[in-house]
């Protein structure tokens, strides 16, 4: 999914399910910010402190970078979340072992992914870890039936819309995106070769994987469900009985995914923040902004001047960085990664580290 359901979306639903409107900013700028945290290495302070961010997601177009780009605790704890089939720990799917790495909607690992999140409410980053929960958690009906490494599981062909349409220009789409690279050297990473067609709310299209099986893919109702998945874990979260959305936000959700047909995550989401703005959600109205990096961003906030990627550079030290929310989403970020990585998967025969 995109920033759109990410932030505008997450938003929605955190109010709800009952946050309050700071608290749900928390949960959606950290939920997008997992696409947005792209660097990595030590910050380094006038003062001798330094601190240790992570990467939650890779810069874009550079697939050829193979070594990078297959680095497994970045797309699988935070991007591609394993749902070993379908099936509980102690389980494994029929077929090889890329069948326990595949995505699945709202499995048995998601599950654990929320008890885990839900056993650090006490933590100083309990709502950045929420918000980062709630992106890998809507992504696995985003992403399912991609796996988050190299694998010719993930090809794609014969991609088609709802009407069973081929699309012709589908090879030529995909050498441009990946800078004209020929189709047989075109990594099968994730839903690389699929393009945004997973992540497209109004997206309803088809099409054939590396081992041969047709998929069916109907956006819409995939998101849907979704979000009201998400809305019980953030009532759950909250000790509210886990009723999910009501028809009426249902129904306002599914026209936002019908009407807001752009391709460009970020034109559609400033149509889903006007609804916000008018209040046509009916969770109060309220004038929502994102920014990634640069001037009023998380980063420049916690550091009190523009972040430069280079790592020599100095900043000056307050403690008021401590409690950041651009240090907390980091924390929150290690404490996700070690619950996946180091304390989920394996229940499930899943080494990853």
């Amino acid at each position: 999914m995109q920033i759109d359901l990410h932030f505008g979306m997450t938003w929605v639903v955190a109010r709800f399910a009952g946050f309050n409107n700071q608290q749900a900013q928390i949960i959606a700028h950290a939920s997008q910010y997992v696409d947005d945290a792209t660097n990595q290495g030590h910050i380094k302070f006038n003062n001798g402190a330094t601190y240790a961010r992570i990467t939650t997601a890779h810069k874009m177009l550079d697939y050829r970078n193979l070594q990078s780009l297959k680095n497994r605790q970045v797309w699988i704890p935070f991007h591609f979340l394993p749902g070993n089939g379908g099936l509980p720990a102690g389980s494994n799917p029929s077929g090889s072992f890329i069948r326990k790495l595949v995505c699945k909607p709202n499995s048995y690992v998601a599950k654990d992914m929320i008890s885990e999140c839900l056993g650090n409410r006490h933590r100083p980053y309990a709502l950045h870890l929420l918000g980062i929960t709630s992106h890998v958690f809507i992504d696995t009906w985003g992403h399912q039936g991609f796996a988050g490494v190299q694998h010719k599981l993930n090809h794609v062909r014969d991609i088609k819309d709802h009407n069973g349409k081929i699309d012709v220009h589908w090879t030529q789409k995909v050498a441009n995106y990946f800078n004209n690279m020929i189709q047989d050297d075109i990594p099968s990473l994730g839903h690389g070769q699929a393009l945004s067609n997973p992540d497209l709310p109004h997206q309803h299209w088809s099409y054939t994987n590396g081992l041969g099986e047709l998929v069916e893919r109907n956006n819409p109702i995939d998101f849907l469900a979704a979000a009201n998945e998400l809305c019980k874990v953030y009532q759950m979260y909250l000790g509210r009985a886990q009723t999910g959305l009501n028809e009426p936000l249902k129904e306002k959700i599914m026209q936002c995914y019908q009407d807001f047909k752009m391709d460009c995550g970020e034109t559609r989401l400033a149509l889903w923040l006007d609804a916000i703005s008018n209040d046509e959600f009916g969770v109060g109205a309220c004038q929502l902004s994102y920014i990634p990096k640069g001037m009023g961003s998380w980063k420049h906030k916690a550091l009190g001047t523009e972040l430069h990627d280079g790592d020599e550079d100095e900043y000056e030290f307050s403690h008021d960085f401590l409690v950041s929310d651009w240090k907390l989403f980091h924390d929150a970020a290690k404490q996700h990664r070690l619950n996946i990585v180091d304390v989920i998967l394996p229940r499930y025969g899943i080494c990853v580290s």
